[in-house]
């Protein structure tokens, strides 16, 4: 059943088994292991089906540290949320991800890959994933030859994708809608958590629209499942019974902020650069399954060269000093200059549909210009894991967004070991690649600036500064004094909230989160049903 908050008088309390605040991929996810069961779910949603820009601009925030892109742009506030214009991108993370590794500080989860295993199995379903190969045994499925790197240096992964578009939109998601044990309540914002007098379990959720109305969620159990950013700044905002905030007693809710750091690492030379280009190519497999391989460090390079698990590919990139070509000049400043309602999420696929049958029909021929012309050159492309580092957080703001809460500010700090990792990364693969007589990887120059940041370089793809992936504020552990969640999700101290989603993380690999994401929720899901 679908309701909308502005339906009922200030005042109301709505009541239900199991709330979840968040109708995004945790949420809907998360709700839909309840259907057709006893329990009474109400999934609150602060925005509506499709975009508005009122609801969105709840997202407003400063940046205070290195720079980011625009927080009211960085997360999509409706139902559906961001999965609705993410590519689909499938991978689990590495084994050694969820291992302490003693040269990265903070690092190690208190659940193993053997934990998630079972789930991850169960997520690639959610997700419409038909394998899982995801090492060098996919290269027998797709038809080239790939260079013959050391294994105990440089190691393939490859990625799959969901190609079901907007899995979680509305439109996709009427077996929710009509579901006599679920309630779906939009434009309801979460404003505040109410605790117990105690502090130890929470008594109602404070929910209101933009149009004033203000009513009470009460409910056996609670999950918050508002993103990496929000998650924190609800729990800072509520501040009535523990004046540090819901789950702050020892100052963590908001750190160790994370992202995936984007950037050109460096320059390809190679008389062989068409071949590389088009092994490392996103490609169907024989099977049809779409898949792109990745370059990454083994464990044992990590651990001797205390590095990060940071992964790179090899693309056909214009030249930096040439700046972004006219068409995607256009492209950026009309899905600038436009909301991302259904027509222009649409109109965007389109031109991402038209540009990806255009490069198949020229890309030969494009390319060899392009690097003829020297516009183009191959190009060293990384998606960094950042080390948890509980400098870079997320705080609350002294201004206040329409609702009264207070907004939140990001002060994302990157560290040495980040941009190290990328640096021994492109000094392993020269070695590999004059090893193999294919030429060598010359180094991007931000590479020796003492300067932490990485730069912003718009040629370096759609998302130059980072994968919009916010992980690690709610981190999870199994001391309270490490970490804001346990091994269940549920905040430390707490009998009966839970927290979904990337915040979670107390490590992100490299890996894009989604599929973590899943098998996460889907664990707390039967967590919650045996409890």
């Amino acid at each position: 059943m679908h309701v909308d908050l502005g339906d009922f008088e200030s005042g109301h309390t709505l009541e239900a088994d199991l709330c979840i605040a968040g109708a995004g991929i945790v949420g809907i996810t998360l709700a839909r292991q309840f259907l057709g069961t006893p329990t009474r779910v109400l999934l609150l949603e602060s925005g509506n089906v499709d975009f508005e820009a009122e609801t969105q601009a709840l997202f407003d925030g400063e940046q205070l540290g290195v720079e980011y892109y625009p927080l009211d742009d960085a997360r999509l506030r409706f139902f559906g949320g961001s999965t609705l214009v993410w590519g689909g991108r499938c991978v689990p993370m590495d084994r050694l991800d969820f291992e302490r590794r003693s040269w990265v500080p903070h690092s190690g989860w208190p659940i193993s890959r053997d934990d998630l295993d079972p789930f991850y199995l169960r997520a690639q379903d959610v997700l419409g994933i038909k394998s899982s190969i995801y090492d060098e045994r996919m290269w027998e499925e797709v038809p080239v030859l790939p260079p013959a790197f050391d294994r105990r240096i440089l190691r393939t992964t490859f990625w799959h994708f969901d190609e079901a578009y907007a899995r979680f939109s509305w439109d996709q998601c009427q077996d929710l809608a009509t579901a006599t044990n679920i309630e779906i309540v939009t434009h309801a914002n979460v404003t505040n958590i109410q605790l117990r007098d105690d502090g130890q379990a929470v008594e109602h959720f404070d929910v209101a629209t933009l149009s004033g109305r203000q009513c009470k969620v009460k409910a056996d159990r609670y999950v918050l499942a508002t993103g990496g950013i929000e998650n924190p700044r609800i729990l800072l905002a509520s501040n009535g019974v523990q004046p540090q905030g819901v789950g702050n007693d020892h100052d963590l809710v908001g750190r160790f902020f994370m992202e995936h750091p984007h950037g050109r690492a460096g320059e390809v030379r190679s008389k062989n650069r068409y071949r590389l280009l088009d092994t490392y190519k996103k490609r169907r497999t024989r099977a049809g399954l779409m898949v792109a391989p990745v370059l990454a460090p083994s464990d044992e390079l990590q651990a001797s060269a205390g590095i990060l698990n940071t992964s790179f590919g090899l693309k056909y990139r214009r030249r930096a000093d040439r700046g972004r070509s006219v068409h995607k000049k256009m492209y950026s400043s009309v899905k600038h200059w436009t909301n991302p309602t259904t027509a222009s999420r649409q109109m965007w696929r389109s031109y991402k549909a038209i540009n990806a049958f255009r490069h198949r029909a020229t890309d030969a021929f494009l390319r060899r210009l392009g690097f003829w012309r020297d516009t183009h050159r191959l190009y060293i492309t990384v998606r960094g894991e950042q080390a948890p580092n509980p400098d870079s957080r997320v705080v609350l703001s002294q201004k206040r967004d329409a609702l009264g809460v207070p907004q939140a500010d990001l002060d994302w700090q990157m560290s040495e070991i980040d941009k190290r990792t990328v640096s021994v990364l492109v000094d392993q693969l020269s070695k590999e690649l004059g090893r193999l007589g294919l030429g060598e990887a010359v180094p991007s120059d931000w590479l020796a600036s003492e300067d932490l940041a990485w730069p912003n370089d718009p040629t370096v793809g759609l998302h130059p500064i980072g994968g919009y992936h916010h992980m690690g504020t709610t981190r999870m552990s199994d001391n309270p004094r490490e970490g804001v969640v346990d091994a269940d999700s549920r905040v430390h101290g707490m009998q009966n909230l839970y927290i979904g989603g990337s915040s979670v993380f107390p490590t992100g690999g490299w890996a894009n989160p989604n599929l973590t994401i899943v098998a996460l929720t889907l664990r707390l899901a039967d967590h919650l049903k045996a409890g």
